[in-house]
């Protein structure tokens, strides 16, 4: 196929390759290529702890599989224990009102348009803001560990992850005696079960933390003991009901135990656990109300566990890179195979979740709402739309505030927040309010669920909120004096452009056209008129703003390959094609000049996780498979990934799920292609060293 013909490709029709393992016709053997991919872990790092969770709950554990040393790893990979229920918001003493963050805006729309954000100058504007920013904020629900333990103690480590299961394997010694661990996430109930073997009777330690209410660390106040308590509610032989209480939040813990222990509270947060067996299991489920059934046991626990992940990684969509001879394949399976765990245990609930999952917290463990494409996209497309669904309805309760935002600002229909918490209030931002392409993510992602299960109960479901996503959509876009169609008053994806000086961002206007057509195209199927107004956007959409045969990051930055400040962000002229099918706003040659620019010159040194794989999936709907790997695999700081699959960005972020979710997302436009695209394995190289087989993965649009 030419390079014309797969750039304009635009045919419905699904490849033969999404329909059948790619490379061979014998099937992938999946325990074979989970398990090839566990983290084994030898010696203590606090960049490698290991989690298991369900997607409303994880716990992450040292090398002891429990959350001995929190304060060790808090600089690392820190050992939290969160829900997608457990949030928490100090006190509000001066009554300050999310409304005193407002300031009004003047984008020449005739009106002035009210955003929440961020104040210099002292005063309640100022505090509001600061306040809403922090609050409410994700609470590390507690830590379960051996007590007293050193770290110097601890010999003869030999840990291992078992995503095939989800178990936790953890041996060591302590003091030359040995210890076993396993440890286990219910993939139903937000519960801790470990099993431990241990002459030496080490006792657990149950110590609850106060919050930080910090930007960006593991939320633990470890010496706040006189701002929060713990009571023990009841207590019998082999269990205990614990109440935490930190100023107005409350919520509990369900602790029981097998064979003989014995319950100690040593301090206001703190309580000991002593076993008399050498050999005994543990449980605690944490809960926002006293709980009315009794927990699983720890054999219950790990046989669900079990049953869960094989059903998982059985019918899920799967990528075997065993049979290629290029070198780095193997690390490109390592981090394909990590990424699939990680997001399914962190980022598969009933809210959208924050940029480091359930690990701890980043900007407060409030969730960015322009990330959501990038953790969530990968479900559908890998066989799991229905960890996707368990999501999306969280736009449903959240719709009223976003009505309620478009509204003060003068538009139709719902504009969706940037960044926010499970009530959906929009955080102040000097950046954040400003933004727009978290907006048609939400028509995308029900978009994908659609073609997983194309039947008329999804259409219902989404309908209402696609066509009030696409009403704002189109209230926004402004036609100017030529007749065209515009975008401003933005901070567009590339943040480093202003929002009272931009027009026109490529990645936008993109979006923007893909989305209204496929609000339109859900109204068809509802059986309902298309919107003549939306059409006309559509069509008169201004086209991607060039010089010099290369795409700017703005129609108002001529200066985008010149300044540095452009060329030390996201990409996101890249985004216009690759995340996107093409579109007539675009010009085949200019798109490939602008990659190879970008490619051969951005300052990639100061990217972020997701770049790469924006990166990668615009080279691969260009027809350059090669440099779609090399992009994957770039060697850059923000590119690493630990050895527990974890994006490494930096010393704040030292994980980051977007770039583990665009990995996933690219490496299915890598494998699947899209609508129309006739090439196998699009995405690697034809040259015999790329024999990629996968199974159960769909092409996108």
């Amino acid at each position: 196929m030419t390079f014309k013909n797969l750039f304009y490709a635009a045919a419905l029709t699904l490849p033969l390759s999404a329909l059948y393992s790619c490379g061979s016709a014998s099937a992938i053997d999946r325990q074979a290529l989970v398990e090839r991919n566990n983290p084994h872990i030898t010696a203590i790092d606090t960049l490698a702890s290991l989690s298991v969770g369900n997607g409303e709950f994880a716990v992450t554990v040292d090398v002891t599989g429990l959350q001995t040393f929190p304060e060790l790893y808090s600089k690392g990979v820190p050992l939290g224990t969160q829900a997608q229920w457990g949030w928490h918001s100090f006190a509000n003493p001066d009554n300050l009102r999310p409304e005193e963050a407002l300031k009004d805006y003047d984008f020449g729309r005739g009106r002035k348009e009210p955003y929440a954000v961020q104040f210099k100058e002292a005063g309640r504007p100022h505090d509001a803001a600061n306040w809403y920013r922090v609050n409410p904020h994700r609470l590390h629900l507690g830590a379960i560990g051996f007590a007293g333990l050193q770290p110097d103690r601890i010999t003869d480590i030999d840990q291992t992850l078992d995503m095939w299961t989800g178990e936790i394997r953890s041996d060591f010694k302590v003091d030359g005696s040995p210890v076993a661990v396993r440890t286990y996430v219910h993939p139903e109930k937000d519960m801790l079960a470990a099993s431990i073997k241990d002459e030496k009777h080490l006792p657990l330690a149950i110590r609850l933390p106060y919050p930080t209410g910090g930007h960006c660390d593991d939320a633990c106040n470890w010496t706040a003991d006189s701002l929060h308590t713990t009571d023990i509610v009841r207590a019998d032989a082999n269990s205990a009901l614990l109440r935490h209480s930190l100023d107005s939040t409350t919520y509990y813990i369900d602790l029981a135990w097998s064979g003989n222990a014995s319950l100690r509270q040593d301090g206001r947060n703190q309580l000991t656990l002593t076993p008399a067996d050498n050999e005994w299991t543990v449980t605690a489920t944490f809960l926002p109300d006293v709980p009315q059934d009794a927990a699983p046991t720890v054999a219950q626990t790990r046989d669900a566990s079990s049953t869960y992940w094989k059903d998982f990684w059985t019918k899920g969509g799967v990528v075997d890179f065993s049979h290629c001879t290029d070198p780095r394949a193997k690390e490109l399976e390592r981090r394909v195979v990590l990424s699939q765990y990680l997001l399914a245990i962190q980022c598969a609930g009933s809210t959208p979740p924050q940029e480091t999952g359930l690990t701890y917290n980043s900007w407060f463990g409030k969730f960015h709402m322009e990330m959501i494409w990038w953790h969530q996209a990968q479900f559908a497309l890998y066989g799991h739309e229905d960890l996707l669904n368990r999501t999306l309805p969280w736009y449903e309760s959240s719709q009223g505030v976003a009505r309620e935002i478009a509204e003060r600002q003068g538009f139709k229909g719902l504009r969706w927040m940037k960044m926010t918490d499970p009530s959906g209030m929009e955080a102040p931002s000097k950046v954040g309010s400003f933004l727009i392409w978290q907006q048609p993510h939400l028509i995308y992602l029900a978009e994908l669920l659609y073609r997983a299960n194309p039947d008329s109960a999804m259409v219902n479901r989404y309908y209402p909120l696609i066509q009030g996503t696409a009403e704002f959509m189109a209230d926004f876009a402004e036609q100017d004096s030529t007749g065209r169609y515009i975008l401003r008053g933005i901070i567009p994806a590339q943040e480093t452009l202003r929002a009272a000086e931009t027009v026109n961002p490529p990645f936008e206007l993109a979006y923007w056209h893909f989305a209204l057509n496929t609000a339109q195209q859900w109204r068809e199927r509802k059986g309902e008129p298309r919107v003549e107004k939306w059409d006309e956007i559509i069509a008169s959409l201004s086209p991607l703003a060039a010089k010099d045969s290369l795409y700017l990051a703005a129609e108002t930055a001529p200066e985008t390959y010149s300044d540095i400040r452009l060329t030390s962000d996201h990409m996101a002229v890249l985004a216009a094609v690759g995340i996107l099918p093409n579109s007539p706003l675009v010009k085949a040659d200019i798109m490939d000049n602008t990659f190879d620019w970008v490619y051969d010159n951005w300052n990639w040194d100061k990217t972020w996780g997701w770049d790469y794989p924006t990166t990668a999936m615009n080279a691969v709907r260009l027809g350059h498979p090669e440099k779609a790997v090399n992009a994957l695999l770039m060697d850059k700081r923000t590119n690493t990934y630990l050895p527990n699959g974890h994006n490494y960005q930096d010393n704040r972020l030292r994980c980051y799920l977007p770039g583990n979710g665009g990995l996933l997302t690219a490496v299915a436009l890598m494998c699947a292609g899209w609508d129309g695209c006739e090439t196998e394995n699009p995405g690697f190289p034809k040259d015999g060293t790329w024999d990629v087989r996968w199974e159960g993965i769909k092409p996108l649009p």
